[in-house]
Order: C-alpha cells, then structure tokens, then sequence
C-alpha cells in the first residue's frame, strides 16, 4: 500500500505539472495587469500555471522541456529511455525522499526536496517543508473525517447492510464491486445517509484538531498567489526575478 501511495503521488505531481498554462492577456496600453482570481477555482488555475512556468524555467536550464503530454508507459531501451530518466530526475530529484507525514488515517505521504517540482514551490510558497506539511495535512482532512466515522454505532451498522448488499453471499468479498451495484448498496443501506449526517462534524472536528496546520496552509497559499500574480505579469520574463535580485 505504501508503494501505491508513492505511485499515486508521483503521478499527481507529474500531472499537476504537466497541466495547462493560462496567463491574463495584456490590455491594449501599457503593462499586462492579470485580472485578480475571483474565485478559488481561478486561484487554483493561477497557482498551477505559476507552478508550470518555473518548472519550465528550471528544466530549461538544463537543456530540458516538459513533454506535451503524460507517458502511459515505461520508455523503451535506448536514447530516448536515457532522456525520459533524465528529466524525472530533473523533475522529481534524485535524493532519497526527504519529505515525509504519517497521517491519522496510517497512510504515510512522502516526497523529494530536491528538482524542479520541489523547486517551484520552494519558489512559490516560500517553506518547502512547511507548505509539504500543511498542503498534505488539509488534503487529506475528508480522509481522516472518515475514518474518525467509523467508530460511530450508527456508521458500522450501516457499513454491515452495505457489506451484505454488495456481497449477498455472505462471504468475503474477492474486489471492488461494480460502481452500479455499490451506489445502490449505499442508497438502500442508509450509509449515504449516515456519512451525510456524520461528515460535518467530523470534519470540523479534524479541522479544528489540525488548525494551526490550516492556517499555515491558508497563509502560504496567499503567499503563493502574490508571487503567482507577479509571474502572470511579467509571461516571458524568466531572467526578471534575477535581475531584481542582484539589484
């Protein structure tokens, strides 16, 4: 299970990364001022592209470009095998993983702290350590609300009608059952019902528990968007921050 998890987290990363830019257009004089987001949707875009555009930056240092889309399957032997391993090393790093948060639920999260990923956020929110921490953390808050459901009376017996509906037979149950048979199971066993009247509480509940978490998350994410505000001003200035800096 861990490795699935480590599987998982490789390839969100690798698909938030390889997601699509979007930047404000300029408007006909003067500087390009983006259009602040307006909603949490929007933040999320801005903060992707933002991430996508200081992966490229840092790739491109190294002679290397994001591909246009994912691989779905291992490189073959060859030039081409030895140049995909190379930009995941570039992407993800090559250190053994130094990031690392055992949650409530038992699902340990891990992550390098070095390559261009760990470097745009790095960039991004400021504490690479402390935004791994607290994005992990409220990430997984529903997860950790649920299983904090499962020591409710309520909740297990109706997880026991759920168990019985999807496998009648009454015996252990050899995979997932069909999506069809499963939403059914959950609407007639009551669970829909149950997890609906639980999960509020539970959850700020949990939220509540890891609130300095939270607020850590809020404050770095609102870092983020500034820097992010600033990269979408500026959309092809890559040297820019350099030379701001020296001065």
């Amino acid at each position: 299970m861990r490795h699935a998890a480590r599987r998982a987290l490789l390839t969100a990363a690798a698909a938030l990364v390889l997601a699509g830019c979007a930047t404000a257009s300029p408007r006909p004089a003067g500087p390009a001022r983006p259009t602040a987001p307006s909603s949490r949707q929007d933040e999320d875009r801005l903060l992707k592209a933002a991430e996508r555009r200081l992966v490229a930056d840092c790739l491109d240092a190294q002679g290397l470009t994001l591909p246009a889309t994912t691989r779905t399957h291992a490189p073959a032997p060859g030039p081409a095998a030895r140049a995909d391993t190379r930009l995941q090393t570039a992407l993800f790093g090559r250190d053994p993983r130094e990031l690392s948060l055992t949650l409530a639920t038992g699902l340990t999260v891990t992550a390098n702290s070095d390559g261009c990923l760990a470097a745009a956020r790095a960039e991004l929110y400021g504490d690479q350590h402390r935004w791994f921490r607290a994005q992990v953390t409220v990430d997984n808050l529903r997860a950790e609300a649920h299983a904090r459901m499962k020591d409710d009376p309520a909740h297990r017996a109706a997880l026991d009608r759920w168990t019985r509906c999807a496998a009648p037979s009454g015996g252990p149950r050899t995979g997932r059952p069909d999506p069809v048979v499963a939403a059914r199971c959950t609407r007639e066993s009551g669970l829909a019902d149950v997890r609906a009247r639980l999960e509020p509480a539970e959850l700020a509940a949990v939220r509540t528990l890891h609130r300095d978490q939270v607020a850590i998350y809020e404050q770095l994410r609102a870092r983020a968007l500034r820097r992010a505000a600033e990269l979408s001003a500026h959309p092809t200035g890559k040297n820019e921050k350099k030379g701001t800096d020296a001065s």
